[in-house]
């Protein structure tokens, strides 16, 4: 077999793993999309079809980490081709986690529907939803081009998910403290909240990966992060992971 028809393969082969990383992306948007508008509508079918189609989202992950194993052992890609792998493996593994915080807030959206609604906060939590949405969005276009540019601005949007979610963070507390009978439905929300903050974590780890691809290099200086006393409090840590 000619080196030219083996890097044709390798070539299709590697195609066909980005083709599968867009088709999950677009299944990670739609539910980030319809988690959020299930919460503000406590609309508990829609939220128990975002359930059921994250195991699509989690097949698709297997289906790319199995195609990019097979792609290191068989093809031995060059450093070019290898990072590219590489990086597809890392995506697919941040949209399944995003595609896991939409369940999770699907799951408590079922559960906040039978309880008396928050005023305003529905509301809030549904812009940070669309943001995300937005931030994903854009990181895919980013890596379909190759654009560190463009993903570097998607890296920076993340404060404004801080921002927001700082925001909520105190309300939550101003209301349980206001009324008690508020507590359970505020710790819900609270949670919504913070699987969304992550998500935005994620998004920019994607970001992070299309810089990589495009430059050779990661991102040197840290992301912003707003108000990191609240991060402690609620173990921004990263401790906080999406439930399986």
């Amino acid at each position: 077999m000619s080196d030219q028809h083996i890097a044709s393969a390798f070539d299709r082969d590697l195609e066909a793993c980005q083709a599968l990383v867009m088709k999950m992306g677009g299944l990670v948007e739609e539910a980030i999309r319809a988690s959020g508008k299930a919460l503000k509508s406590r609309d508990v079918e829609e939220a128990e079809q975002v359930r059921r189609g994250d195991k699509q989202i989690d097949e698709l992950e297997e289906m790319i980490n199995t195609q990019c194993a097979t792609l290191l052992a068989l093809r031995q890609p060059a450093a070019r081709d290898l990072r590219t792998v590489l990086s597809v493996m890392k995506i697919g593994g941040n949209l399944e986690r995003i595609g896991d915080y939409a369940k999770n807030i699907a799951k408590r959206t079922e559960v906040l529907a039978q309880m008396q609604p928050i005023e305003g906060t529905s509301s809030a939590i549904r812009r940070m939803t669309k943001e995300v949405e937005s931030m994903l969005s854009d990181a895919l276009d980013a890596y379909i081009r190759r654009d560190a540019t463009a993903a570097n601005e998607v890296r920076h949007r993340d404060l404004e998910i801080d921002q927001m979610y700082n925001a909520l963070f105190r309300e939550f507390l101003t209301f349980m403290m206001e009324d008690p009978r508020n507590i359970t439905a505020c710790m819900h929300l609270h949670f919504i909240a913070k699987n969304i903050e992550r998500m935005g974590d994620h998004v920019t780890s994607i970001a992070d990966q299309v810089i990589y691809l495009a430059t050779g290099e990661m991102p040197e200086e840290s992301r912003p992060k707003s108000n990191t006393e609240i991060y402690q409090m609620d173990g921004g840590d990263g401790s906080d992971e999406a439930d399986e």
